[in-house]
């Protein structure tokens, strides 16, 4: 059954997170977040050992409970099961979208790279729930050295893949400029600095929710 998702979800880079009381800054945060209306969020830890991601995972779903919050978590398929997460995202560099499937089976959120400038070859022939497009702005939070796209290019992009697949914009979206992407072709944005560079992330969420809502 395909798998709905909502029109914006966070992703919580680890780089933001506090070396000092950091599973309870966590939880406190997964908290505020499950309360404010997030339903899918990923993790995302780039440079960070199994000692510090596997910690950070499990502080998550403690306090944004499987059933409520859907949980991404990227990179690393070969710990999902073991987190109890929902699914995964993978790049170039990690396993393949058809690895992942195999290791994480029908049920389960599988999502990958889908283009930028140009969608990647094949790329629609994956089986995979999303295709994540971008970045569409300058982003600080995810080392690339992709251009941004911008709206036009999601445009491009989605005229490339027909109506059919979600597409997912990443990179510099932020609440002025969100509507002109959804409007562009992506199905959903997912947003870093754009809510977790502010000092009251879950209220920032509400206000993400309400910009769409309204």
């Amino acid at each position: 059954m395909p798998h709905s998702f909502p029109r914006v979800y966070p992703i919580l880079d680890a780089s933001i997170l506090p070396v000092v009381d950091r599973a309870a800054f966590i939880r406190g945060l997964g908290g505020e977040l499950t309360d404010a209306g997030v339903t899918l969020l990923e993790y995302r830890n780039k440079t960070g050992s199994d000692s510090e991601l596997i910690p950070d995972c499990e502080a998550l779903r403690s306090v944004m409970p499987a059933g409520k919050v859907r949980l991404i978590l990227d990179d690393r398929a070969d710990l999902v099961d073991r987190l109890q997460f929902d699914g995964v995202h993978v790049d170039a560099g990690d396993v393949s979208p058809e690895e992942a499937r195999r290791l994480l089976g029908p049920n389960r959120i599988v999502g990958t790279f889908g283009g930028s400038e140009a969608l990647v070859e094949d790329i629609l022939l994956a089986p995979v729930d999303y295709l994540s497009i971008g970045p569409v702005f300058a982003t600080r939070t995810k080392q690339t050295s992709r251009l941004p796209i911008g709206p036009d290019g999601v445009k491009w992009l989605r005229a490339q893949a027909g109506p059919g697949p979600v597409l997912v914009a990443v990179g510099g979206i932020t609440r002025a400029t969100a509507a002109q992407v959804i409007l562009a072709g992506a199905d959903v944005v997912a947003v870093s600095e754009g809510i977790f560079g502010h000092s009251d992330p879950a209220a920032e969420f509400r206000a993400w929710l309400a910009e769409f809502e309204g």
